[in-house]
């Protein structure tokens, strides 16, 4: 099995300079993941020095709280794709999820989805802060908004992805919906187990030692 495939190759850290990103491309280009995952301000940068390779850019939108208007995330959006984003990770608005507001939720990602045309939008929906029948709505929700995946975490709550999280997106999603688990996989082990629950893309700024250490 292709592991490298299922990296989103992730840095998303406030301090970032461009030999942070510079280091990042290199990896992604040795190890051919399937995307970087980086800040929306470094896309244009990044995609000159990804031109010539199939690696994708991946950025985040109402990132990392989510509770942006509607109008701002839908802006981010397309100045992302404008600046040359081949895919969209999208926070959800967790209070207004709380407050069982589901269609201000549903039209938000829908919105953003309709921005984002035939290129991938992953719904971020921090796990951490549902409880586990609220990241089953939430999956329903996602389901019927028409984004490609559903994602677990930011990686900037108290945690990141579960074993649990990625059973219960699964038993919704089938394979009417992509998963993708991120956050706190820092092991091949970790990896591999997410991949066998169900997630078919993992985001991760470990991704280098994941992948040495399965080659072993």
């Amino acid at each position: 099995m292709e592991y490298n495939k299922f990296i989103d190759h992730t840095l998303l850290s406030p301090s970032a300079t461009s030999k942070d990103i510079d280091k990042l491309i290199e990896e992604a280009k040795k190890y051919n993941f399937k995307s970087i995952c980086i800040a929306p301000s470094w896309i244009k940068y990044a995609k000159e020095k990804l031109a010539k390779t199939d690696i994708l850019i991946c950025t985040v939108v109402g990132f990392p709280l989510g509770y942006n208007a509607t109008s701002v995330k839908v802006y981010e959006t397309k100045i992302a794709i404008a600046h040359g984003a081949d895919e969209i990770d999208m926070v959800i608005n967790i209070g207004r999820f709380k407050e069982r507001e589901y269609e201000y939720v549903l039209n938000e990602i829908k919105e953003i989805k309709k921005e984002c045309g035939n290129k991938n939008l992953k719904v971020i929906v921090e796990t951490a802060l549902l409880t586990n029948d609220e990241i089953a709505k939430i999956t329903e929700i996602v389901l019927q908004s028409g984004a490609d995946f559903i994602k677990t975490s930011t990686g900037f709550s108290y945690r990141g992805a579960s074993f649990d999280d990625i059973k219960i997106m699964k038993k919704i999603a089938k394979d009417k919906l992509l998963i993708k688990a991120s956050g706190g996989i820092k092991t091949a082990s970790d990896a591999i187990k997410m991949i066998e629950l169900g997630a078919n893309r993992l985001g991760t700024s470990k991704s280098v030692l994941i992948i040495e250490e399965l080659k072993k």
